[in-house]
């Protein structure tokens, strides 16, 4: 089945000019149409009292559930504190290969590091973030190219310095993987 395009699904209050401009951000990248959709989902199944965090892992199988499909890819975007088990945060997560991924701006204010407000950064490093989890659900491992959007973040300091793009290789990886898609068979 071919990929028609992406889904953006927004948990909780997002600014509408803020997420309009992700999402145009998301689209010129990844060259596909982007829709926005308003999700519903009680956030407290997900909370760990002992860690004061949601977690992703749990999150991201019930957002695939309740709104992948396998005609597009879909992010889940959240503004909440995310872990994996093996991990204190994670910005992001994904199934590689899989129609879903998930994102938290939570991480991505300067504040919660006790640095001066930078609202100018929040959209780059959330679209970038997007950009990386959906680039998983299209085949994708992280990248050692330091500027391709695919490499590893760990760190605020990490999404800052790479770009917005996929590096050549990541990009032909990509048209490949849509390609197959188109090949297969109804």
């Amino acid at each position: 089945m071919s990929i028609s395009g992406i889904t953006l699904v927004t948990f909780g209050y997002f600014d509408e000019t803020f997420i309009k401009q992700v999402s145009r951000t998301v689209q010129l990248e990844l060259g596909m149409n982007v829709s926005l959709v308003n999700g519903h989902l009680d956030l407290s199944e997900f909370f760990d009292s002992a860690r004061r965090q949601y977690n992703a892992d749990k999150l991201l199988k019930e957002v695939d559930l309740r709104y992948g499909t396998d005609s597009s890819r879909t992010a889940g975007l959240f503004n909440a504190d995310l872990y994996i088990p093996i991990l204190t945060y994670v910005f992001g997560l994904a199934w590689l290969r899989g129609r879903t991924g998930i994102v938290s701006a939570y991480r991505l204010n300067n504040e919660i590091y006790g640095i001066s407000p930078d609202i100018g950064l929040v959209p780059a490093r959330f679209s970038k973030e997007i950009i990386h989890e959906l680039g998983h659900t299209l085949g994708l491992v992280h990248c050692t190219d330091p500027s391709c959007v695919m490499r590893s973040s760990t760190y605020l300091e990490d999404l800052d310095q790479k770009s917005m793009a996929f590096c050549e290789s990541c990009r032909e990886a990509v048209r490949l993987f849509l390609q197959e898609g188109l090949k297969q068979p109804v």
